[in-house]
Order: C-alpha cells, then structure tokens, then sequence
C-alpha cells in the first residue's frame, strides 16, 4: 500500500512538471486579447485524471500554477491569472473525467473532451465576468470595465477564445489518446488495482 502511495505521488509529480513545462509554451491567438495565451499544460492533468482519478488531475493543476507562480511571479504579487488558470484547467478535465468514467471508449472520451471545453468555455465567461476581471482591474489598478465594455471583452475575447483552446487541446489530446491508450489502461490498472 505505501508503494502505491509512493508511486503516485511520483506519477503527480512528474505529471505536473511536465504539464508546468508545457505551460510555458504558450502562444496567443491574434485577434483575441494578449493575456489570453494557449497552452497544453492541461494535457499531463487530462492524463493524471484519466489514470489516476479527480484528485489526481486537481493536484497536477494545482501544483502547475503553483511552480509557474513561484517561476514566473505575478506582476501584483496575487496570482489572479494562476488562479484563474487552475478554475479553467479544472473546468475542462472533470467534466470529461465523469464522461469519460461513464463511458470508457474513445467516443466516451470525445463527448467528455466536448463538454470540458463547452463547461470550460461558458464557466469562465461567467467567472471572468464576476469574479477575475474584476480582480485583474483591482489588483493591477487598471480602469474598471463595466457593463457594455465587459460585456464585449467576455462575448467575443473569453468565450470564443476558450472555445479555440479547449477544440486545439481536444485535438491534440486525441492525437496523444491513440498511441498511449494502451499504456493508459495498464496503468490505471496499476493505480486502481
């Protein structure tokens, strides 16, 4: 049993610097604004989840945004954008992990990807609108965004922007889920054993 523990532990940590690694590959897509960055940090955590179980994925987001912090810093000293990158990452891999539990094939796996980003999506248009815009504007002393203008930063900046980023990391996950299906049956045999 301790092994077990062991082994997992091992397994979260190295799934959460590699997901920190790919993190720092970020890009952002032009027409939306520049804070909103791609990245496939979410990709060891969709595997961790996938494996392991919940608490897994939610450790290996958890400890991403955590050493991205502690590396990289946040320009107010709060980290309003880890935060917020950790409620998105959690967004996307729960949902596709409940589908995904329910109906153990690749079309399972897809309907999960599918509503992981239409949650991830519509769940941080709503909390960027209450909850981190507002916390951005707070914390870096900028001119609040209110009403209308809010309104158009979340309709057609997040919304379409999650969008995009949940489709290319379901594309790219996908791709992953052909060549490592195998592997990613055995070992949750082992973790689950």
């Amino acid at each position: 049993m301790k092994n077990k523990k062991l082994l997992r532990m091992i397994a979260i940590g190295m799934m959460s610097a590699i997901a920190f690694l790919l993190h720092l590959v970020n890009f952002p897509i032009p027409p939306f604004p520049n804070f909103l960055e791609v990245d496939f940090g979410d990709i060891p955590a969709l595997i961790a989840v996938i494996i392991m179980g919940p608490v897994a994925g939610i450790l290996v987001e958890l400890l991403k945004n955590v050493i991205d912090w502690v590396y990289i810093g946040s320009p107010t000293g709060v980290p309003v954008g880890h935060m917020a990158n950790f409620v998105t990452g959690l967004l996307f891999i729960l949902p596709t992990y409940f589908v995904y539990t329910k109906l153990k094939t690749k079309k399972g796996l897809t309907i999960g990807l599918i509503l992981g980003t239409a949650t991830m999506a519509i769940g941080m248009s709503v909390l960027n609108y209450f909850v981190f815009m507002p916390m951005y504007n707070y914390f870096l002393n900028m001119p609040v965004e209110t009403g209308a203008a809010l309104r158009n930063t979340i309709v057609i900046g997040v919304l379409p922007f999650n969008i995009i980023k949940g489709v290319l990391v379901t594309i790219v996950f996908l791709l992953l889920y052909r060549v490592m299906n195998n592997w990613m049956i055995k070992q949750q045999k082992v973790f689950n054993s």
